[in-house]
């Protein structure tokens, strides 16, 4: 036997040990992994020497005679997470859903098993729970369909057969990380178990046209645990997000080969499971405080949906030695920059306070939108100020204090006239490129911050 080591970050292969790996940079992930050690024989060598014969028939089709079916696509009957996946789940496709241990990623494949059984046909495979335990978190999320039928196997030499002997239309593995192949000699969860395991599922997938949805835990940095590889191999990769403090969760595509990864589905965890929230707006903004300094209304649109929210300002004297800056829910660097631009240019002094940001909701917003939102609500909690409750704003900031104009900007108007915002503040720019229309809502323009003082102080 030889012994090879793996990197369990990136997959890397060496003969030897290493404390950091070469290829990543990433401390103490090398695994040592047992490889049978082969010879290669001459009828093998002869049979690479005949690898630029030409084939006696072509496989390869004109993109002219490749078919599409009508029915492409196959609703799952949840409207958030359809809609991540561009309109339902594409037939032979291989979805990757990852997310933190307990944020609920096996109730939500649940719940999907009993909207699909009304009219398909599912098997749950599950390598970490026993069919028992599957029942009873059946019966607490209200799952009773007769079109699911479950299998608690790891050998993925048997599980491919089941597979192909009940031809289901959709195959859900709990998790990719417990499958293993017999024929490779390292543990389950390795890099090359996993690799192995995906590439046979992946290849059925596409033989016997069937969707496969694998469950991936993460790592300690929230990255999907295993090769990295296995994200290129899938067609879709989805993070379920959320904190398990609070109630909302999120789903985000970090890619999908049939839609857009700009798309979120939110959901929320209730008593019997997961419930869709089809109005987050609405939702997020329920509890909103009134005429309280530091809270302002901000639209962030993501992909096709524009959502309201509230981000939250607070500063207070520092007892420390140098001030402390906290973030939840925004980028560290975004509310860094926006601090020295309102020290610098309109004179605000954060250099003796401790500043902590929050997007309420557990909401994370990487929209450069939110710097103009993120700027009024350090003012008014700076200067102590109430931002109007009618009042919203977005917009991006530049170093020299400017506002930025920004994309997407009848969807906010309008998500803001529905939720009945009075006056929206938005970029000099943004205004000059809308349609001329009546509006019932007041467009205040932002040329920069000092438009945003003067916003907050009226």
């Amino acid at each position: 036997m030889k012994t090879n080591y793996v990197c369990t970050s990136c997959g890397y292969y060496s003969s030897k040990w290493y404390g950091k790996c070469p290829e990543c940079n990433e401390w103490n992930t090398f695994e040592e992994q047992a490889v049978e050690s082969t010879v290669a024989s001459k009828t093998t060598v002869k049979r690479r020497k005949t690898y630029d014969t030409p084939p006696s028939a072509s496989k390869a089709k004109r993109i002219s005679e490749i078919g599409i079916s009508a029915d492409r696509r196959f609703i799952t009957g949840i409207g958030e997470f359809d809609r991540v996946l561009g309109g339902g789940l594409v037939k032979g496709s291989v979805v990757l859903l990852s997310g933190e241990p307990g944020i609920g990623k096996s109730t939500l494949l649940l719940q999907l098993c009993q909207t699909v059984g009304t009219n398909g046909s599912i098997l749950y495979v599950s390598g970490e729970e026993s069919p028992s335990q599957i029942k009873i978190r059946a019966e607490r999320v209200g799952v009773d369909t007769e079109n699911l039928k479950v299998l608690c196997e790891t050998n993925i030499s048997s599980v491919i057969p089941e597979m192909v002997g009940i031809q289901p239309d959709i195959v859900i593995i709990d998790s990719i990380q417990t499958m293993y192949d017999e024929d490779v000699a390292s543990s389950p969860g390795s890099v090359t178990q996993v690799k192995q395991t995906a590439l046979a599922l992946i290849n059925k997938a596409k033989e016997e046209n069937i969707s496969i949805i694998l469950v991936g835990h993460v790592n300690k940095d929230g990255a999907i645990a295993g090769p990295k590889v296995l994200e290129h191999m899938v067609d879709a990769v989805l993070y379920f997000e959320g904190d398990r403090q609070h109630a909302y969760r999120i789903i985000r595509a970090a890619k999908n080969r049939y839609g857009s990864t700009n798309e979120i589905g939110v959901f929320e965890m209730v008593d019997d499971g997961l419930a869709e929230v089809e109005n987050p707006s609405e939702m997020l903004m329920s509890q909103r405080p009134v005429n309280v300094p530091g809270s302002c209304a901000v639209c962030v649109v993501e992909g096709t949906r524009p959502i309201i929210t509230e981000i939250q300002a607070l500063a207070t004297q520092t007892v420390y030695p140098s001030p402390r800056r906290l973030s939840a829910g925004l980028d560290y660097n975004r509310v860094a920059l926006v601090l020295a631009v309102l020290e610098k240019r309109i004179g605000l002094r954060f250099s003796t306070t401790d500043v902590y940001m929050n997007v309420a909701g557990g909401l994370r917003l990487d929209d450069p939108s939110c710097d103009a939102a993120i700027a009024m609500a350090l003012i008014s909690t700076q200067k102590d100020i109430p931002i109007p409750e009618d009042l919203i704003v977005f917009g991006e900031i530049g170093l020299a204090g400017e506002c930025r104009s920004v994309t997407g900007v009848e969807q906010r108007i309008n998500e803001a006239e529905r939720l009945g915002f009075k006056r929206i503040g938005l970029p000099k720019k943004s205004i000059d490129k809308l349609k001329k229309r009546s509006r019932e809502i007041e467009l205040c323009p932002i040329r920069s911050v000092y438009d945003l003082l003067k916003l907050a102080e009226n």
